[in-house]
């Protein structure tokens, strides 16, 4: 089986069934659907019960979190690719499966872009949407979980997700992979899903978690040292024209030395 697609829930009726009726259409069909409800009392579970004919697993219980929930999906899943769609997130069209996967991919991890509130939304991470990723680029932003199809042996190799976090096990399992494990992956220029907004990320009172704990406990100290200057290296490397510009720089800077 080419994909299993994630779908974690609780008490988000209406964001349920926005990513149902964006999963359903599609035109691609090799692939299972797992829903990971966390015993919701809002209607999700009638919602659940109307639609279990579409699912490969569902279970409504009380989880231990949103990781908690996501790690019960990967240990059921049994597909090549996983795809994490939580309720309230949707593809963005009903051919976005197929393009995908109609062209042979072999890559740890496929990646592409994540617009927020609509189809025509601004671009989420857009500074990571890119064929070529650094390190730095890790310090402050991340790959978005619902436009990337993570190979299912990546979690054999790193581990689950980390469920002391509650915003950023998801940046941390993408470090460890691509940084510490060097996993390969592949950008695929086109939209692959819709974010919602709200949730447990778009709080800024928990992103202390993301911006000093994950820098501590991933990066080395001289990192955080010269935390600001590595931020300014990574909005540059990230544009294309001041890339080349940077580049030109440092050859002209190396002559210059000798």
């Amino acid at each position: 089986m080419t994909l299993s697609i994630i779908t974690i829930n609780y008490n988000n009726r209406d964001g349920l069934l926005k990513t149902i009726e964006s999963v359903i259409p599609q035109t691609f069909k090799d692939f299972e659907w797992i829903i990971i409800d966390g015993g919701s009392t809002d209607g999700s579970l009638e919602l659940i019960e109307r639609y279990a004919s579409k699912f490969s697993y569902w279970v409504s219980e009380p989880d231990h979190g949103v990781y908690n929930a996501m790690n019960k999906g990967i240990q059921v899943a049994k597909g090549e690719y996983l795809l994490f769609l939580n309720s309230g997130d949707w593809l963005a069209d009903d051919n976005v499966l197929k393009e995908v996967f109609d062209s042979p991919r072999t890559a740890d991890i496929l990646y592409g872009y994540m617009v927020s509130a609509s189809v025509d939304g601004p671009i989420c991470n857009e500074g990571m949407m890119k064929p070529v990723l650094y390190w730095y680029d890790f310090l402050g932003k991340t790959l978005p979980h619902q436009a990337s199809f993570i190979a299912r042996r990546l979690f054999d190799t790193v581990g689950l997700y980390d469920e002391t976090y509650r915003i950023a096990a998801d940046t941390k399992f993408f470090i460890q992979a691509i940084v510490w494990e060097k996993a390969t992956y592949e950008f695929i220029p086109r939209v692959i899903a819709v974010f919602e907004g709200g949730g447990l990320s778009s709080d800024d009172a928990r992103f202390e978690e993301r911006d000093v704990r994950l820098r501590n406990e991933m990066f080395p100290k001289m990192v955080l040292d010269d935390c600001w200057e590595l931020m300014t290296l990574r909005k540059v490397k990230s544009n294309k024209i001041l890339r080349k510009f940077y580049t030109l720089l440092s050859i002209i800077a190396e002559k210059l030395s000798k």
